[in-house]
């Protein structure tokens, strides 16, 4: 709980800045994608600016080489094994204890549901793979929202604002990396446990320069409707490419503007229906009437396209059979718990049995939807007679409210 507040955060410090609009900032909503280096850094810009409610997302638990660059984290955090985004939510709010910082351990693209990303201002970028943008841009452009990729190596860094309609991260992919994503994220029916992420090497001083950048394009972002077209004071990075080079002390600005008609990244999932009384937690059966009900039709298929059900996994050879009724998402981590699964992945592949449309036909019913990999305050993309709707969870709202 907090304290009751004795004097109100930035007053007569922010106040003084002539493009600072202090109950615009406290009533902001921020996601954070990544609780590492650059997540530390802007959650704590975040919350010295003061802006409302910031949710963090990271899966990572905290280790000892993170000490060196990461200012929110401590020895005894490493040797707890804490996840990063627990411990980032818990020290910003120790910082300013007039924000609310809500933690998310999870993936970002199947554990953070879509209502999260459209109930935020902006979204801001802290990532250390390719697949991860990609996977980000999707989902922020499927609410609507602009979203700040950060990058950071050695002495170097990368700033870029990506928004619908300028300019988009997947149509700015060379062949090459698209279709390494592909191969990584889109292959339907074999799997191998994907092999841990190489550290890359880094300073304190870069995560905290590019952080900075960061947070200062996500208040352009949240001040955007504060003013008239064409009167704004702010110049942003939208369309453009902000690179640091410390090694010898220069920042250049690229155009970027890379925007391709026919790209499924710029699909918008509008107008959505929120129902206040569906939840992650209702059984498939009851989920599947529900939106019947709801979207008054027949016949109802909820597509999983981000986090297909897993029932069952075949090793090639020897050919064994693992039943595992999971969501694709927890996969390599069930493999991971099983030593004679883990053991096979070593030297094969599996094969998997799996459920990419739920309908009536499905066999597991009893399951929950968050048991199938649908987080709490998703978007469903439902299939009927009548066409396609978008039905929001909204009886999961409370929890990032």
């Amino acid at each position: 709980m907090h304290q009751e507040n004795k004097y109100d955060w930035g007053e007569g410090v922010f106040t003084l800045l002539s493009w600072f609009r202090k109950e615009k900032v406290k009533n902001a909503r921020v996601l954070v994608a990544g609780a590492g280096a650059l997540g530390n850094e802007v959650v704590k810009d975040l919350a010295l600016f003061g802006v409302g409610h910031i949710v963090v997302v990271d899966f990572d638990r905290i280790e000892l080489s993170n000490l060196t660059r990461s200012v929110l984290f401590r020895e005894d955090d490493a040797y707890a094994h804490r996840y990063k985004a627990e411990v980032v939510a818990r020290r910003a709010m120790e910082i300013n204890p007039q924000i609310k910082v809500t933690p998310i351990i999870g993936n970002l693209f199947s554990d953070v549901g879509l209502g999260v990303y459209r109930e935020v201002d902006v979204v801001i970028g802290c990532l250390d793979s390719r697949i991860a943008r990609y996977q980000l841009n999707r989902m922020a452009f499927r609410a609507g929202k602009s979203w700040v990729d950060g990058s950071i190596e050695n002495l170097k860094g990368v700033v870029r604002v990506f928004t619908p309609g300028i300019n988009c991260y997947e149509c700015g992919l060379t062949r090459e990396e698209f279709n390494h994503i592909m191969v990584r994220t889109g292959c339907a029916d074999v799997v191998r446990v994907q092999t841990a992420h190489g550290r890359v090497a880094t300073t304190p001083v870069s995560a905290s320069i590019v952080g900075a950048v960061e947070v200062q394009e996500a208040m352009k972002v949240i001040h955007r409707d504060t003013y008239e077209e064409g009167h704004s004071p702010f110049k942003t990075l939208e369309g453009k490419m902000w690179v640091y080079n410390g090694m010898n002390c220069t920042v250049t600005i690229y155009n970027t503007s890379a925007w391709k008609n026919n790209c499924p990244s710029h699909e918008v999932w509008e107008p959505v229906i929120s129902d206040g009384e569906m939840s992650a937690d209702m059984t498939v059966g009851k989920a599947l009437e529900r939106i019947k009900e709801v979207c008054g039709v027949c016949n109802v298929e909820i597509n999983m396209m981000n986090n297909r059900f897993v029932e069952t996994i075949i090793s090639e050879r020897p050919e064994k059979e693992f039943k595992v009724m999971v969501a694709e998402s927890k996969l390599d981590e069930v493999i991971e718990s099983d030593k004679k699964m883990r053991d096979l992945s070593k030297i094969t592949l599996f094969r998997k049995i799996f459920h990419e449309n739920i309908s009536e036909d499905f066999p597991f019913k009893d399951l929950t939807l968050r048991e199938i990999g649908i987080p709490y305050f998703d978007v469903l993309k439902v299939s009927t007679e009548k066409g396609e709707f978008y039905v929001e969870l909204g009886g999961d709202r409370h929890l990032y409210e």
